[in-house]
């Protein structure tokens, strides 16, 4: 719950009028049907307490991830996995008395930003999704930055590799594909990843909530026995466009992280409600599967209007788009109804960056026409 602090994440529906909201990533088809009856079918169920366990879900997606039981963990949605793997990191860490020494300065575009000497890091990239960031100073780590280069669309690249056995982190938290560029992370980087955590004893926070809504993106999840490093992050958030239900999930082969994390929530933290409907969505793969036939078009169609306007553009494959534009092109849209993520909070980035999700073809259009007015609009500006 926020209080007295700003939304770090995009439009604010509930403060202002938004008639077409690209500020979040969802499936463009919006609510699953099949989810939508099964979320109103659970209102008759809604007197119980939910089962704590969760344990139709979890064999539901056990079922569709075929990874077994034991290594699924259900959340209130993808934020509180991620908060509670920070907690439980921070616990397991104390057990072991680790604490790292390495003092952690930024020395170039691919380094770090501040000093931590003397307090337990966990590594992660810049730009990325803020709330890793967050988790983890509220769990009492410091982080060390790997700035991205803009001249690569924010690509990883293996510079990471050094990067890690210099600063000799806790955790590395990865985000495939990364929120907010969209670029796949190339699954040779992450297996030396995976290899180089065995070797040095650091987790890898992977998180997979966009991925089966890219373009041809895998799961690691393959690798979860071979590494107990590995904690894979899922959501029915994006896929389904289940974002006000709060649903997520983790994959983990380590029974003693998952446990601990466990551990750092509430009980009953999964409603009955969402129970329901992440088991319907579990038996409904084809509706991500439609939205993922659908993106790449009108995800080139919207880089080329992008681009059309001389607004830089970064490569992606997945359901939304980061550009560099004109400043204030955020509260121009506002005024026609229409919001985008402004970025400018993003570390490595700052003004006159945006993302837009992709959404479907006639709300695309209309996009289209509000960027074009809204331009015209700044440029007459004295």
């Amino acid at each position: 719950m926020l209080y007295q602090k700003n939304n770090l994440h995009g439009g604010d529906s509930y403060q202002e009028f938004i008639d077409l909201d690209y500020s979040v990533n969802l499936n463009p088809y919006g609510l699953s049907p099949a989810v939508r009856k099964a979320a109103a079918e659970a209102l008759e169920s809604a007197c119980a307490y939910p089962d704590p366990f969760c344990r139709d879900l979890v064999a539901a997606i056990a079922a569709r991830e075929q990874v077994p039981e034991t290594q699924i963990l259900c959340g209130n949605g993808a934020a509180e996995l991620i908060y509670s793997f920070c907690s439980a990191l921070n616990r397991l860490e104390r057990s072991r008395g680790s604490v790292g020494t390495a003092a952690a300065s930024r020395t170039g575009p691919d380094s770090s930003s501040g000093t931590l000497s003397g307090t337990r890091k966990a590594v992660i990239p810049a730009p990325t999704f803020a709330e890793y960031e967050l988790g983890l100073k509220n769990a009492g780590f410091g982080v060390c930055r790997y700035f991205l280069d803009r001249r690569q669309g924010f690509l990883p690249d293996e510079g990471i590799l050094e990067f890690i056995l210099r600063h000799r982190p806790a955790a590395v938290f990865l985000c495939n594909p990364n929120n907010p560029d969209g670029q796949l992370i190339p699954r040779e980087l992450l297996r030396k990843l995976l290899t180089l955590g065995k070797e040095q004893q650091f987790r890898i926070f992977l998180d997979e909530c966009f991925i089966d809504l890219s373009d041809q993106g895998v799961s690691m999840k393959e690798c979860l026995a071979e590494y107990p490093e590995l904690f894979i992050l899922k959501a029915f958030t994006k896929n389904y466009a289940m974002a006000g239900i709060r649903l997520g999930y983790g994959l983990c082969s380590d029974p003693e992280l998952l446990k601990r994390m466990a551990e750092t929530v509430q009980p009953w933290n999964v409603s009955v409600i969402a129970q329901k409907a992440g088991i319907a969505a579990m038996s409904d793969p084809e509706f991500p599967e439609r939205a993922r036939a659908l993106i790449p078009s009108q995800r080139e169609y919207l880089s080329r209007c992008l681009k059309d306007l001389g607004f830089e553009v970064c490569p992606s494959q997945a359901n939304y788009l980061l550009f560099y534009g004109p400043t204030g092109l955020d509260a121009e849209l506002r005024k026609r109804g229409i919001a985008i993520r402004d970025c400018s909070n993003y570390p490595g980035l700052g003004p006159g960056w945006y993302r837009i999700a992709v959404r479907l073809p006639e709300e695309n259009r209309r996009l289209a026409g509000a960027l074009k007015e809204a331009v015209r609009t700044l440029q007459k500006e004295p």
